[in-house]
This record gives structure tokens, sequence and C-alpha cells, in this order.
């Protein structure tokens, strides 16, 4: 079957809707670890004589949504505003951001006690855009205080982010800013086999076993003492983590999310395959290999970067813990 490479790029500001042309390059990036979905889009040299007027139309905080595939039958794969517009080596480079950017300004100083990762992050979405909803069910931790001085909303996800080693991520579309446990979250499921659709495999398989982790967590409390306590393995790799004021169940919840990141079964590396199928971060990838049975089996799809150009598209897949066989 021939596969033709389809894509297509719509912009929308107060003027209307504005469909690109032409293309040199997509570039998308998303990941489970960060907390923005990034795209670049490049075009041809051939376009700088329409540099100026491309700069009238399209300014910082454009809406952007792209969708890419074979045949005509395209995913819609990245939904943002764009943050930058600059010119590379003759180039025209569009940068994006999903809905993160519009979380890059100022949020009021306000100290809460006590309080809860969902109630910091519905102050947030309230300072800067009512009409989002926080989706954090699972992994609620609580603060006994959260104090917020001289930043954006950007900066506080980040550092909320940093404490708890949640997975935080933006559905644009929805309007809804998502909060889970790391590595849990399961949203689609993709098949890849090392025979079929893979086009290259650069993975070394990890072992529980030979995967010992001690996890050390600093916690400070509210009187300015810092208390501290380990879990995991001892005689193996040592992590720190140095978290905010949290009551001992969440501060252990966190321990345990690392040590599940660290020490489980799973691959480190990433695989290449084709715009198909389908995937995104938080799938789960049943990877078959004919050559290895032994290591089959589903796991956690932590980043994917996707590109799309002349010479057609590929997605570089990295995989992290092993969740069955």
């Amino acid at each position: 079957m021939y596969f033709d490479i389809h894509w297509e790029i719509r912009f929308y500001n107060d003027q209307g809707q504005f469909h690109l042309g032409t293309l040199k390059e997509v570039e998308i990036n998303s990941s489970v670890d960060n907390l923005t979905d990034t795209a670049i889009i490049t075009l041809p040299e051939a376009y700088m004589n329409s540099v100026f007027q491309l700069e009238k139309t399209l300014t910082r905080g454009t809406k952007v949504i792209i969708e890419l595939g074979y045949n005509g039958e395209l995913e819609k794969e990245f939904e943002g505003y764009i943050q930058d517009i600059s010119t590379d080596g003759g180039a025209i480079k569009i940068k994006c951001e999903d809905a993160l950017f519009l979380f890059r300004k100022a949020v009021k100083d306000v100290e809460l006690k006590p309080t809860s990762l969902k109630k910091i992050a519905q102050y947030i979405t309230g300072q800067i855009d009512g009409s989002f909803k926080v989706v954090c069910e699972e992994y609620d931790l609580s603060y006994e205080k959260f104090v917020i001085h001289q930043a954006t909303g950007y900066d506080v996800l980040k550092k909320l982010q940093e404490e708890t080693k949640a997975n935080i991520y933006f559905n644009t579309d929805k309007k809804e800013l998502h909060i889970h446990p790391p590595y849990t979250e399961k949203t689609g499921d993709v098949w890849y086999s090392a025979q079929d659709n893979i086009q290259n495999i650069s993975l070394d398989y990890k072992k529980k076993i030979d995967r010992k982790v001690e996890v050390t967590v600093e916690r400070t409390l509210l009187n300015g003492k810092v208390n501290s306590f380990k879990t995991g393995t001892t005689g193996g790799d040592s992590v720190t983590l140095k978290i905010g004021a949290f009551d001992d169940a969440s501060a252990m919840k966190i321990a345990n999310a690392e040590l599940l990141k660290r020490s489980s079964d799973g691959y480190e590396g990433s695989i290449d395959s084709w715009l198909l199928p389908f995937v995104q971060p938080s799938y789960t990838a049943d990877i078959a290999d004919a050559d290895y049975p032994e290591k089959d089996g589903q796991y956690y799809v932590i980043a994917v970067k996707t590109t799309v150009s002349a010479s057609g598209g590929k997605r570089n897949i990295q995989l992290g813990v092993k969740l069955s066989m």
C-alpha cells in the first residue's frame, strides 16, 4: 500500500483563519516529564520574500492547530499558540507552545495554609483563565503550607512538578489542566513489532533486580527544620528529593512514585517508527520482538518526537517502565 504524507496547519487570530501553504519541516515534542508540548514549524527560504506580510498575519499568541497523516487521513497532533517567530539560516521558524503559553503571566502573591495540589492548581487557573478545569483526583497531595511570591503561573506549575514528580500537562482542546501520579495514567494503546513497524531500535532492557535505588526525601517543615527519611534498597543508586511542607502520607507518595520510576523493569532508550500507528506520551506500547521474546510486554510511553518533512514522517518514541507481560 502506498502512503502519501499529508499535513494541515491552521492559524487563528482576530483576522480569521489562515492556512499555511508551504512547509519545510514541522517537529512536535511531547513528554510526561515536561510541562509543555512544543512545535517548531520551519518554512523554506523561498518564503522569505513574504516574511514581512507573514509577521503581520502571525504574531505571538496566535492560535495554531497541526494535523498530520497519510492519504488525507489526518490526526490532530498539536494545538497551542505561537511563542516566537525567528529566522535561522535563511529559513523562518515558528515556535509554538501548548496552553502553558497562557500561563506565563504573573499571579498574585498568596500564602495557602493548609492546602493541596489541586487547590493550588485551581488558584493558578483562576488567576490566569477561569475556564480551565483542573483534573486531579488520584494525586491530590496535601501541603501544610505553600507560598506564591513574585511568580508566574508557569513558575508555580514548574515548582509543583519538581516537588511532586507529578505528570502535569494541558489538554488545550478541552481546556483542562491534568495532574496525575507519574507513569500511571493510560490514555491509549499502541502495538509495535521489532520485525514489522519499527524503523530503528535503540533500547537497553533493565531488570528490576539490577536497578537498586534508595530514595532520600528531605522535607521542609513549617518551623523551618528539615525532616528526612529513606525508602528503597541500599547498595545501589542514591537519589535525594527536596520537597516542601507536605504531610507524611503525601511525602511517602512522592517517594514511592520516584522509586517506581527508577527501579521497575523497563527499557532505557527509544524506537523510531512512522506516523502510523498514532501514539502519544502516556500511551501503553505493546512491544513484540521475535528475536528476544523475553522482552515482550507492555511499556509506558514517556515521550514522543514527531517530525514531518519532504522526506516523510517519523516518530521517535521513548519507552519507560514495564507495565505487564
